[in-house]
Order: C-alpha cells, then structure tokens, then sequence
C-alpha cells in the first residue's frame, strides 16, 4: 500500500466534547491565524455525548461571556435541591439544612450536554476551526525522539479479517506540534500516552463508575422544571458506591440516571439491572408512571478525582477533561472542568507559539491548572470516593464533615491503592442476585435500550473489542467469576454461548454503546476497546 497522505496544523484536537472544543475555540479567540483541526469519532458533534447533566456556568461565562446572547442551550436554571436515602421500600429526605455545598446546585443550569456541545461546534465553526466528524484517530504517532507527532484515522472499509474490501479508504495522517486529546473518559489513546510517557507514575490508580440514562416524557402533573433530585442507599448494598439523580427539564422532559462504582466486588451484579429496578422504588415511580422513555445510554466516568489525576501535559501535546480526569465525583460534574481544562491547555498553547519556543512541552498548562479555580475545587473534594470506598455510612459521614464543616481547611488524604479490576471476588464467595424480570413500563431490558440509542456498526468489519487471549474469558472469567462481562456490559455485547458441548464467549460488537466499562472492569483486563469505523456507535440526539 501507499504512504498514507498527511495534513499539517498548529494544533490538532482529538474529541469534540466539551473539552476539545473549548481547547480549539480558546486557541481561535486568541489567534484566528493558528490552524486547528478537531477529530470527532461520532457521526456527527454531540452524537456520542451523555450526561447527567448539571452545568455550572462558571467556566462557559469565561469561554463566551455572552453566550446568553449566542443562544447558548442553558435554559432551565436549578430552582430546587432534594436527596434522599432509599430503603427497598422506604425514603427518608434529608433536610436542606443538612446537604453539604456539593448537593446544592443554585445557580446552576440542567442541560442536554449533547445540545450544549452541538453549539460549541458551531461557535467553533465560525471562529474558523475545522471539524472533522466520522473520523476516529486510531494511532498516536511520535517522532524518533518519542515526542507526539500527530495521530492518524482509522482505515474504512476493512473486511472482517482485516482485509482490504472494495469501499477501502485508507486512514490519513495529521501532523501537529500540539495534539491534544480530549477523548472522554478511558480514551483509547490516551491510555497508551498515560502508559508510555508513565504519566500515572505517581498518582493514585484511577477509578470509575459506570452512569446510566434515561430520558423520559412524564405525565405534567408529575413535572417540577428546575427541581434536582439524587438519592443513596437501596438499591445498592451498603458496601459499595451508588447514587441517583433525577433532573427535571423543560416540556415535561425529565432525565433518570444511576451511576455504580466499578469497584464492586460481587460478579453477580448487573449495573443494567440495578438501574431498572431502582425506578420500581416508591418514591421514585410516582414520577415516571404513565411517561414515555425517549431515550437511553450508559457511559464510563472517570471519578478518582485529583489524587488519581496523573500528569496531563507530555512532549508534544495534552489531555484535557475526561481524557485524564478531572470530573469532581461529589458534585457529579464534569463539563465546567472539561472547558477549563481546554481553555487553560489552549492559553498555554497560544503563549507558546508567539514566543517561537522551540518547546514541544506546554508547561504553562500545568502551572494555570495550579493557580486555578478547578484546582481548589478538586483538592476540597479529593477523599470524597476514598471515603465511599469504605461503605456508604463512612462516605456520607466524612464527606458531610469535610464538605460542609471543613471545607477548604481538611487535614488528612485519604489514599486508594487498589484498581477496579482488581475488586471483584470469585462467585464462589458471593451470592446470586435475582433480579425481577422487566415490566416493559418501567423497566426495561438490554435490548430494547440498546435500540434506543441508535447504535450502528458494520458488521463485516475487524472486531473492535479485542482480546489478548481468546482463553481467558472461559477459563477463567467462566470459570472463576461466573462470566461478569454478560452482566456489567450494559449493551448485551458478551455472551456465552454451549457450542458443542463447550462454552464459548460470543461478541455481539454490533451493540457496544462505546462505555468501555469492559476495558476497565474485565479482572484480567483482557478486553481492549478499540474504536470502530469512524462515524459508528450511538446517536444520542441531546443526551
């Protein structure tokens, strides 16, 4: 084959999330003369964006002050706070007094982060930043001395052996001096930039949760607009992390979610599962009795906060938002840090280039996340999924002290040495879980949710998910811990399968929603995601 053709920029962004763009927009307000190109793996901008979300408008007010005026999609503005702890059967609301800062949400707005991201795209647009969706970066490439050169998209139209086939169009090269990578949460090359330059050296390992979605129409008499609701307790067992928000928008349109902390222990649970027969709760199907779901997904998120925050700024580019994880887990949100990380990464960028630094490493970045808002926010909140790690009384119990007594004076750093993967128990030390069968009103399963996140791959193509070693999910996550990929897979892509008298794991790729709870929670981290043909996946329409 022919050398793959190549396209030079100042600065080449991979991901256009909030993250990405605020990194591309940034760079044209200081510099319209600086080329920047921004890579988006989806079909479109915002198509593989979910979220709760609540947005605070701190870092957007400095990215466009006036973006009340530019129609910006913040409409619904928090009106009410509300939490509860949930038995099977029972709630208990916590009194207002009693919520530390991280539950009060005033002056904040909830959003449909795809919608939000989608006009980033076209403030980006307009500012001169080419954007390119449908075209997912497949390979970092370096110079000889290990620097980031560039990265390169993914071949199209490869047969599932991974030959040539008659639509092959070969993947083309972008060259950078910065390349920054904005991902999301457990981005594939931003992984293998964290492992290589050993950016995690000296930091906590990181931790996440899988966040589940739904988007409902609910009956009017059941719709408060503005009010924020998130609870604790069932149906999570006390030992491992778990919570509910509940966002109500506008035009009766109100988002469900559940996010479970990957570290869970037992193999039997189904995140999937738990989600569905929460909404069963009491309290909680009072709202959404007699409502249409509209939509669903399920995504990773990156939650170990600043202690797990490796070093993000390496010889020849970046990683911004998710991508390294600057999410603060106790106030569930993440969009606000994601576009101060792009802009703080672009000014760092843009200083660079006027001076004519012969530098490829953009130190300033690093300095301006220091000296930053974000910074204070993520060291008050830094033991907050330490604490949770240990039971749901402890978490609840510090992260009240240190949040709404302590405050920005806490004494101590609590530590996490031990990973996800690592957490989970041999099923012959757990107990099964029966969980009830989906009513088809309020619970629902795999499938039918799958379905409603417009997810679409080619079927003859490589397989994305790849496996190290094609014995291991039998001979051991079979046999030691019953098969935990069936359950923590929210899309029903793993499945094992009696051929012959022998269990084999079948990969249904054609369903994967790009979570890449697999990539994290496998115990033998045996899985690796990889992405797919550009322009696959889900289609979120506003998640």
């Amino acid at each position: 084959m022919s050398s793959r053709e190549s396209m030079e920029y100042d600065v080449v962004v991979v991901g256009a999330g909030p993250a990405g763009l605020a990194t591309a927009i940034r760079l044209k307000q200081i510099n319209p003369d600086i080329s920047v190109c921004v890579l988006e793996k989806g079909s479109e901008v915002g198509a593989h964006i979910m979220s709760g979300a609540i947005m605070d408008p701190i870092a957007i007010n400095e990215l466009f002050p006036n973006w009340k005026e530019l129609s910006a999609p913040l409409k619904v503005e928090v009106k009410e706070d509300e939490f509860f702890f949930l038995t099977e059967t029972k709630s208990y609301k916590v009194p207002a007094f009693l919520l530390p800062p991280c539950f009060k949400n005033e002056g904040n707005y909830i959003v449909r982060l795809g919608d939000v991201v989608k006009w980033l795209g076209q403030q980006a647009e307009s500012l001169g930043v080419e954007i390119f969706p449908g075209f997912a970066a497949a390979e970092v490439l370096y110079h000889e001395d290990g620097s980031v050169k560039g990265v390169a998209t993914g071949d199209m139209g490869l047969n599932e052996d991974g030959s040539p086939s008659a639509n092959y169009q070969q993947g083309m090269e972008l060259h950078a001096k910065f390349t920054i990578f904005a991902e999301g949460s457990r981005g594939q090359l931003g992984r293998e930039l964290i492992g290589k330059f050993a950016l995690d050296a000296n930091s906590d390992p990181q931790t996440y949760n899988i966040g589940f979605k739904e988007l409902w129409e609910v009956k009017p008499e059941n719709f408060r607009p503005g009010l924020v609701v998130h609870t604790g307790g069932w149906p999570m067992p006390t030992d491992t992390y778990g919570g509910s928000f509940i966002y109500h928008l506008d035009n009766n349109l109100v988002a469900v979610g559940y996010a479970i902390g990957l570290n869970y222990s037992n193999p039997y649970m189904s995140p999937f599962e738990e989600f569905q027969r929460f909404k069963t709760h009491p309290v909680i199907r009072k709202t959404f009795e007699g409502g249409k779901r509209l939509s669903y997904g399920a995504r990773a998120i990156t939650a170990g906060g600043l202690l797990s925050l490796p070093k993000f700024v390496f010889p020849g580019g970046a990683l911004v938002g998710c991508e390294a994880g600057f999410l603060n887990a106790s106030r569930i949100k993440g969009s606000h840090a994601a576009i101060k990380t792009g802009m703080m990464a672009a000014e760092a960028i843009a200083t660079n280039l006027s001076s004519g630094s012969e530098s490829n490493v953009i130190t300033d970045y690093e300095v301006k996340f220091k000296d930053s808002w974000l910074y204070k926010e993520l060291k008050q909140s830094r033991n907050f999924k330490q604490w949770f790690k240990k039971g749901l009384f402890v978490g609840t119990l510090m992260t009240g002290l240190e949040q709404k007594f302590l405050q920005n004076a806490i004494p101590w750093t609590i530590h996490n040495k031990k990973t996800d993967h690592e957490s989970l128990k041999p099923s012959s030390e757990c107990k099964k879980i029966d969980y009830p069968k989906p009513d088809g009103v309020l619970s629902f399963d795999r499938l039918s949710s799958v379905f409603l996140t417009n997810t679409n791959h080619e079927e003859n193509q490589p397989c994305h998910l790849k496996l190290k070693d094609k014995e291991i999910p039998v001979s051991v996550n079979l046999k030691i811990y019953a098969g935990p990929e069936q359950r923590y897979c929210p899309a029903a892509v793993y499945e094992f399968l009696d051929v012959g008298g022998e269990q084999k794991l079948r990969i249904n790729s054609q369903n994967c929603i790009h979570c890449k709870t697999c990539d994290i929670k496998d115990p033998k981290q045996n899985i690796v995601w990889t992405a797919p043909q550009g322009g696959e996946g889900p289609v979120y329409n506003g998640m």
